[in-house]
């Protein structure tokens, strides 16, 4: 199997929103893709891009994908985001997806950020497992807090003053 690890061009942006979707499938919320193509490609390839990514080719056709961006913390400094990292289910368990990751890793070495953070549902098994591989260490104290762009529109997030 010829497979080959590169930097996602501006015409990939096609098959990496449709694994987008597959991953969003995949974690039971298919509903949450809102991103429009043009706004993701912008975000990757416009005047200020946010993001980068990496993509298996396997035979000629992209068949997974490692997408991050650069987050700061105050503690730590810059450190890689890891947003998604996908692989077509036909071909997981097939060393396309430890291709991808290694090449994450190496990315973070050579920008010498001080480290790389992502998420996994705690349900996904195979993505803890292999993680593990690396020794990755998993933090369960944090919970995850958002807010919608329709919450910041509307105006429901001004909190009630009490006297």
């Amino acid at each position: 199997m010829n497979i080959n690890i590169r930097r996602a061009h501006r015409d990939d942006c096609p098959q990496l929103l449709e694994m987008v979707k597959g991953l969003a499938l995949y974690e039971k919320a298919p509903e949450e893709v809102t991103v429009t193509i043009e706004e993701f490609t912008d975000a990757g390839f416009g005047n200020a891009p946010v993001w980068t990514a990496f993509v298996a080719e396997v035979e000629g056709k992209v068949e997974g994908f490692a997408l991050y961006y650069i987050r700061f913390s105050t503690w730590k400094g810059c450190r890689m985001y890891l947003e998604d990292f996908y692989v077509n289910e036909d071909l997981r368990g097939k060393g396309v997806g430890t291709m991808l990751f290694e090449r994450i890793l190496q990315e973070a070495k050579e920008k010498k950020f001080n480290g790389v953070s992502w998420q996994v549902l705690d349900w996904n098994e195979p993505a803890i497992n292999f993680y593990k591989k690396y020794n990755a260490r998993f933090e369960g104290e944090w919970i995850n807090v958002s807010l919608s762009a329709d919450q910041l529109s509307d105006g429901s997030i001004i909190p009630a003053i009490h006297d």
